[in-house]
């Protein structure tokens, strides 16, 4: 579907859109996380992997919010499909909000590897990095475990697929913090986001995909997001915009 036919949404709007899910419609977190999770576990294995997992390796970088808990869902479902895949949280485990902190239990119940990001994590050699550390919340340049994660993996050499947005840039202004990853592709949810399309952050972002993951159509159309978004992923739940 060409970029154009494909409408942008302002930060605020996800927000209200996310809301919305949980509250109006009883669509719980962990559902959307699944989906999201799903959904870049699939891209990451058609785009990177040849569409066999199987003995390839992955490093999953993974912040403490809700972009974290998905990428742990890729990390599991990666790891089902034969993956050999590493984990390294920005933060110890005890700062990972519920439902992130539930997903990080059942992959390590699984045997994953978990590590801690300190200041200057060492990456194992890779087939491919998954930047799952900040998605839409982002205030301000990225600090700690996230910031020595992204330097780390701007540094590897693998390609990287980050999950919605690149860690670092910010979807309202486009801004690009330092540090900030930079994706060989973007995996955005339910809708792209404004920022995503500004010159800057075209260069951190790669080539864009947007993934379905649920949104009943009537959340767009109604106040105050008042958009009206036909039926995106009606051939595929990956969508390719540039």
């Amino acid at each position: 579907m060409p970029e154009s036919k494909v409408p942008f949404i302002s930060t605020d709007q996800m927000r209200e859109v996310d809301r919305a899910m949980i509250e109006d419609y009883g669509i719980l977190l962990i559902q959307m996380m699944e989906n999201a999770g799903r959904e870049l576990a699939n891209l990451a294995r058609s785009r990177f992997l040849n569409g066999d997992p199987r003995g390839r390796t992955v490093t999953v970088l993974a912040g403490t919010g809700g972009n974290g808990g998905g990428g742990l869902v890729c990390a599991r479902r990666l790891h089902n499909w034969g993956a050999q895949v590493q984990v390294w949280l920005s933060a110890s485990a005890s700062k990972l909000a519920e439902v992130p902190r539930h997903q990080l239990t059942v992959i390590e119940r699984m045997g994953v590897q978990v590590e801690i990001a300190g200041d200057d994590p060492d990456l194992a050699p890779a087939d491919l990095i998954v930047d799952a550390l900040i998605g839409y919340s982002l205030s301000g340049a990225p600090s700690g475990g996230s910031a020595s994660l992204i330097w780390a993996a701007n540094d590897h050499g693998a390609p990287v697929l980050a999950l919605d947005v690149p860690s670092g840039v910010d979807t309202t202004t486009g801004i690009v913090y330092d540090p900030a990853v930079r994706a060989t592709t973007t995996l955005t949810l339910a809708l792209p986001k404004e920022g995503l399309r500004e010159d800057s952050a075209r260069e951190h972002t790669g080539e864009l995909y947007v993934a379905d993951i649920g949104v009943p159509p009537g959340i767009y159309s109604r106040s105050p997001i008042g958009l009206e978004v036909g039926p995106v992923f009606a051939r595929n739940e990956l969508v390719r915009l540039w």
